[in-house]
C-alpha cells in the first residue's frame, strides 16, 4: 500500500508573498500622503500686476447719457385734433417757430360766448352810468326846487312881519307863513340828503358792473389764448428733440407734444453703481469720456434714489465739447472721490472686493511657480485696490480668474 508523501512548507516562497504585500500596502499609503501635482497655467493666459506703493487715486466709473441742462416740454391746454405738422425733430427752433396746428370748434364757440358776454357788460356799464347820471341830474331839480320855494317862503314871511307891525295882516297868517317855511326848509334837507346818498352811491354801483366787466374781460381773454394755444409753438430757442404726433390725432390737455432743447449746454448723467455711490459727494471731480474727446467737469446733483441697482449722478461740464456731442450720447464718465498719499496698491483683481480677504497667486522667484497667499485688500478704484496686509512693495501677484484651480495652493506657469 501507498503511503502520501508529506511536502514541506516553502518558507521562502510564503516571505516573498509578505514582503510583496507590505510593499504594495506601504506604496499605497505614501501615495496617499502626496500632494496633487501643481498644475500648469499658460502664461499668455493670465494677468499679472505688481504692488506699488506710492499715491492711489480712488475714482468711480459709470455709463450714461449727455442730457441738455434746459429742456423745454411743450403742452397742449385744450384738446384738440391736430392738422398740420410743420415741424420734426431736428429743427433748429425759435419762441415764435409754429410746431403744430391743432382745431377745435368748441374752443372757438366759448371764445365767441365769452366775448358776447363781456360786451353785454360792457354795455350795462354804459346804461348804468347813464342811468345814475340820470337819477343825480333829477334830484339836483328837485333840491333847486325846493330851495326855490324855501327862499320864497322866507320872501313871505319878511312881508308879512312888516305888515304885521303896521297891523295890515293878521298874526295868524304870519305864523301859517312861519310854518310854511320850516316845513320848505325840512324838505330842502332831505332833498339835499337824497341828493349827497345818490353821488355817493354812483361810484360804488360803477365800481360793482366794472370789476363785472374786468372779471368777463379775463375770461373772454383767457379763451383767446385757448384758441391761441391751439397754434402750438416753440416758445424758445433750441432744436426741436421729440415730436411724434400725426395729422388727425387727438390730444388732451396737459399731454406732451414736444420737446425743444438748448444743444449747446449739455450735462452727463452717469449711472454709478449703488456700492460705489456711497463716496461720491458735491463739487467732486469727473472726467466725462465721449468717444471723441474727454472734457472735464463736476459733481452738481446725486440722485437720492436707487434704480435698478445704480444712482445718477448729474455732472457739469466745464469745457468745450468735442465734435459730436449731442443730447442722449452715450459716454462713460470717471469721478475722482479720494487721493491716497502713501499706500501699497496693486491692480484690482477680477474677483477681490474692497474690504476683503481673498486668496491671490503670487510669483514665486525665478517667475516659473506661484504660491497662493491670503491678501487683506482696503479701499478699491477703478483699477487699482489697497492692500493692507499679506504683500510687499515688489511683489507680482496674479490679478485674472483663477476660481478653476481653487483646490490648488501651487501652479506652474509655461
Amino acid at each position: 500500500m501507498d503511503i502520501p508523501r508529506q511536502k514541506k512548507p516553502n518558507r521562502r516562497r510564503l516571505v516573498l508573498i509578505f514582503a510583496g504585500v507590505a510593499l504594495v500596502v506601504a506604496t499605497t499609503v505614501a501615495l496617499a500622503r502626496l500632494e496633487p501635482a501643481a498644475p500648469t497655467v499658460d502664461r499668455a493666459t493670465i494677468w499679472t500686476d505688481t504692488v506699488r506703493q506710492g499715491p492711489m487715486v480712488r475714482q468711480v466709473r459709470g455709463n450714461g447719457n449727455l442730457v441738455p441742462e434746459q429742456i423745454r416740454y411743450i403742452t397742449t391746454l385744450t384738446p384738440g385734433r391736430v392738422e398740420r405738422v410743420l415741424a420734426r425733430p431736428g429743427t433748429v427752433v425759435e419762441p415764435g417757430t409754429v410746431l403744430l396746428e391743432l382745431s377745435n370748434p368748441d374752443v372757438h364757440i366759448q371764445a365767441l360766448q365769452a366775448e358776447q358776454q363781456l360786451t353785454a357788460a360792457e354795455a350795462q356799464l354804459v346804461n348804468l352810468r347813464t342811468s345814475l347820471e340820470d337819477q343825480r341830474l333829477t334830484q339836483e331839480a328837485a333840491v333847486a326846487a325846493a330851495r326855490s320855494e324855501y327862499e320864497e317862503a322866507l320872501r313871505q314871511i319878511k312881508a308879512n312881519e312888516e305888515l304885521a307891525r303896521e297891523g295890515l295882516i293878521a298874526a295868524m297868517e304870519l305864523s301859517r307863513a312861519r310854518d310854511r317855511a320850516a316845513e320848505l326848509e325840512i324838505r330842502l334837507n332831505v332833498e339835499q340828503k337824497r341828493l349827497e346818498l345818490l353821488t355817493a352811491s354812483i361810484e360804488d354801483q360803477l365800481a360793482v358792473q366794472r370789476e363785472q366787466v374786468q372779471r368777463l374781460r379775463a375770461i373772454a381773454e383767457f379763451q383767446r389764448s385757448q384758441v391761441e394755444s391751439m397754434t402750438v409753438r416753440a416758445g424758445a430757442d433750441g432744436v426741436l428733440q421729440e415730436l411724434s404726433l400725426e395729422v388727425g390725432q387727438w390730444v388732451v390737455p396737459g399731454e406732451n407734444l414736444a420737446v425743444v432743447a438748448q444743444p449747446g449746454r449739455l450735462k452727463a448723467v452717469l449711472r454709478i453703481p449703488e456700492t460705489q455711490a456711497k463716496d461720491v459727494v458735491l463739487h467732486q471731480p469727473a472726467t466725462i469720456d465721449t468717444r471723441n474727446g474727454v472734457v472735464p467737469g463736476k459733481v452738481m446733483r446725486i440722485d437720492p434714489a436707487v434704480q435698478n441697482g445704480t444712482v445718477a449722478v448729474e455732472v457739469a461740464l466745464e469745457g468745450p465739447l468735442p465734435p459730436g456731442a449731442r443730447p442722449d450720447l452715450s459716454i462713460d464718465g470717471t469721478i475722482e472721490v479720494e487721493r491716497l498719499d502713501d499706500v501699497l496698491f496693486v491692480g484690482r483683481p477680477a474677483y477681490g472686493q474692497a474690504e476683503s480677504t481673498i486668496g491671490l497667486f503670487k510669483l514665486e522667484p525665478g517667475g516659473k511657480s506661484a504660491a497662493r497667499v491670503t491678501v487683506r485688500l482696503g479701499r478699491s478704484s477703478v483699477s487699482t485696490i489697497e492692500v493692507v496686509d499679506g504683500l510687499q512693495p515688489g511683489d507680482v501677484v496674479i490679478l485674472s480668474d483663477m476660481s478653476q484651480w481653487d483646490s490648488y495652493d501651487r501652479v506652474r506657469l509655461r
